[in-house]
């Protein structure tokens, strides 16, 4: 065998030899989307399972969104939340509403009354207010004068600024990234969605609308409405709940 041969056969073992070490490292897993396998990378492997442990980390199926049948006087486009169940509603007419499970304000900061959307902000940024700043530092933590709006920002993907008599309130509708915080009382005072749900409520809501927000101990506006449950849309959900 001449040396030419061997030396290519050398290059073609290392080559194969590259390959098994390199496909060793690959994972493969079955994506649902998809219905079908795929290998990826261990980096992308290690993103994947972070990813599944959040999405893990979701509230109880009863704060999953929903369409509902809601018996209520307020025209189609009002957004009535329920601090107390911890339900926000977008009412759509003709008997039917949207139903987002979310988190409310902790003892001692909730509240109840009307308002208005009075802008809205996509990847909003955060400016903690004076006050808010102030408590954290006395249980030594420290929050920062701004943050940029992104994925670790706790407004989340959207948010809507809520305004009364023409001025910004300072409590809003938005998203967040801890997703296990819905269905709680968690918050400085504002309602916080799963970011899918925010997203959802965001594009259907113009600056104007009307907001109606129930106190935690059922204070503020009464008789606003009745929640006569989820819409069957077939028969196994029928049967078995969904």
């Amino acid at each position: 065998m001449t040396s030419a041969k061997i030396g290519a056969g050398i290059a073609a073992a290392l080559a194969l030899l590259l390959t098994v070490e390199a496909g060793a490292q690959e994972t493969r897993r079955y994506d649902y989307a998809t219905n079908s396998w795929q290998t990826v990378s261990p980096a992308r492997a290690e993103a994947l399972s972070q990813t599944r442990a959040v999405q893990q980390r979701r509230p109880a199926a009863a704060f999953m969104r929903k369409q509902v049948r809601i018996e209520t006087k307020e025209a189609p486009g009002t957004i009535i939340v329920d601090s107390q169940r911890k339900y926000l509603y977008f009412v759509e007419g003709a008997g039917m509403a949207t139903r987002y499970g979310v988190g409310v304000g902790k003892e001692g900061f909730g509240w109840s009354g009307n308002m208005k959307v009075g802008r809205k902000a996509e990847w909003p940024g955060w400016t903690p207010p004076a006050a808010m700043i102030k408590r954290e530092r006395a249980k030594g933590r420290i929050l920062p004068a701004y943050m940029a709006g992104g994925p670790a920002n706790p407004l989340g993907a959207r948010a809507m600024y809520l305004y009364r008599g023409g001025r910004d309130s300072l409590f809003r509708i938005h998203g967040t990234n801890q997703p296990w915080t819905i269905g709680q009382n968690m918050s400085s005072g504002c309602v916080r969605m799963m970011n899918e749900d925010v997203e959802h409520l965001y594009s259907r809501v113009p600056n104007g609308t009307k907001v109606i927000v129930i106190g935690p101990r059922g204070e503020g506006p009464k008789n606003v409405y009745a929640d006569l449950g989820p819409v069957q849309s077939n028969i196994l959900t029928a049967i078995f709940g969904g």
